[in-house]
């Protein structure tokens, strides 16, 4: 059938949009919103970048025996907000973390560097201007990025007692909906609260095909959208997968927009969309171009299989005598082997044998049986608690680790990766859990994306197969330094 003129689909809801009543607002809502929020963060970036202005030009004056203007040392703050709201730096983005912001931070404050020394060699100033942009330059990011890093820290720890959320609406009702309600309600450092989902039909019984019940509360339907804004306070829209037609959940995103609301698609195949996807445009059509992650590239050989080995010959020479202390203390601690060897899989299938310390002593013929809870990884404590004194110490802080160095000089392993697993649970978890096999497309990893996040231990194997593909499909020299990093943070918290 096709549409005549302006005629509009029969299926079409025509959706009113009423105007929201004003209500004052809480300290709470206006910080966690715009304009305020972008307010504080300027604030803090001029606050931060005039600080550090005016200890570099301290610095300046004192080394250096002429130097230019003072009043256009202080052209250099406007210029970094300036370059900052150019390149989209102040724009809010969800669970960004500090180590997020150091790479805009650097590349800013650089450009705006630049710029302010191309104004003084225009302006013909007098002085070193050269040496004085770059004591400013480094004062104003040193300043600038520990600002920030203390109010990434103060913001996650009010999300963490449940403030600074914005409560949001989820335009879905299956697998995926609940998935981000759960997502959303164990991590709230995204900085977003459920409130309830919105569909053209109620979960049937209030349980899903899946035996799945719903984590929160069936609001209505797409056409009650303009009301439930207004009556829940809502402050953003989820739309995620749905039997609704598309052309019923349009109009749900324009009223959403009308309040001035934040608005969140999921895309029909998530599994392919990853962070370096681009937009791109045929007409009026929007299209995805997804970037390809090729493991037996030459990114992968060069910096993976070549730059992994030099690193950790280079770490493992750097800590050798804490290596040796090691040795000697699992010796002594009691009868058995120095390292423990088990056999796990590797890239495209291949069996290995994994090093560790060994923190546990010998099993006795009492000692029960392990067996590992649905959807739950192997790892931890397994069974009888069977650890040394010194095994304990390496658990928590994951010293025990240490001797997969060797794997990856060796070339089994990779610093960053996915987790290896035991051949018998592969086996099983290939059967159970979705893309789970997926992983082996690269080499195991003594540390990766999954383990930052929390997914150390007997914790769930479908969630840990989720980011390890995540990372797979996002690889960049970037990610696995960030991983790294986050690393040492993880291993801080208590493991077992």
């Amino acid at each position: 059938m096709t549409l005549q003129g302006n005629e509009a689909p029969p299926s079409s809801p025509s959706i009113g949009v009423t105007r929201a009543r004003p209500r004052r607002r809480t300290l709470d809502e206006l910080a966690r919103t715009n304009p305020l929020s972008t307010i504080i963060t300027v604030s803090i970036d001029v606050l931060a970048g005039s600080a550090g202005v005016a200890l570099g030009s301290w610095w300046a004056f004192a080394t250096e025996p002429t130097s230019p203007p003072v009043w256009m040392c202080w052209l250099y703050t406007p210029l970094v907000v300036a370059v900052f709201a150019v390149r989209k730096v102040y724009s809010r983005r969800l669970n960004r973390r500090f180590l997020d912001e150091v790479g805009p931070v650097l590349a800013g404050t650089a450009l705006a560097a630049v710029l302010l020394l191309s104004l003084m060699e225009f302006a013909s100033a007098p002085g070193h201007i050269g040496g004085m942009t770059t004591k400013i330059w480094v004062c104003v990011v040193a300043v600038m990025l520990l600002c920030r890093l203390i109010r990434a820290g103060y913001q996650r720890h009010l999300r963490r007692r449940n403030l600074l959320l914005s409560p949001v609406i989820v335009v879905g009702n299956g697998r995926v909906a609940y998935q981000i309600v759960e997502r959303l309600r164990d991590s709230p450092q995204h900085g977003l609260s459920v409130v309830g989902l919105v569909d053209a039909e109620p979960p049937w019984a209030g349980i899903d095909s899946e035996g799945v019940a719903p984590p929160v509360p069936y609001l209505g339907s797409p056409d009650d959208v303009d009301r439930l804004i207004r009556e829940t306070g809502a402050e953003g829209v989820v739309i995620a997968f749905s039997l609704t037609q598309d052309q019923l959940l349009t109009p749900v995103v324009r009223v959403a927009h009308r309040h001035g609301l934040r608005v969140w698609v999921v895309p029909r195949m998530f599994d392919s969309v990853g962070g370096n996807v681009r937009v791109e445009h045929v007409g009026g059509l929007p299209l995805l171009a997804v970037p390809h992650t090729d493991p037996q590239g030459w990114q992968f050989t060069l910096m993976k299989h070549v730059g992994d080995r030099v690193v950790a010959a280079v770490g493992l020479l750097l800590i050798s005598p804490l290596f040796l202390t090691l040795m000697l203390l699992v010796r002594l601690s009691s009868p058995g082997p120095i390292l423990f060897r088990q056999p796990r899989v590797g890239r495209d299938g291949q069996v290995f044998d994994c090093l560790k310390f060994r923190s546990m002593r010998a099993p006795r013929a009492s000692d029960a049986d392990f067996e590992v809870a649905s959807g739950r990884a192997p790892g931890g404590v397994e069974g009888v608690d069977r650890r040394t004194a010194i095994g304990k110490i390496m658990r928590r802080t994951s010293l025990d680790e240490l001797p997969q160095l060797l794997n990856v000089i060796k070339g089994d392993m990779s610093l960053v990766g996915p987790r290896p697993e035991r051949p018998e649970f592969v086996a099983l978890f290939d059967a159970q859990i979705r893309r789970y096999g997926e992983r082996h497309r690269v080499k195991a990893g003594v540390t990766g994306w999954a383990q930052v996040h929390g997914l150390r231990g007997q914790t769930s194997i479908a969630d840990r197969a989720e980011w390890d593909n995540y990372y797979i499909e996002n690889w960049s020299w970037g990610l696995d330094l960030k991983i790294l990093m986050l690393t040492v943070l993880a291993v801080m918290r208590r493991a077992e």
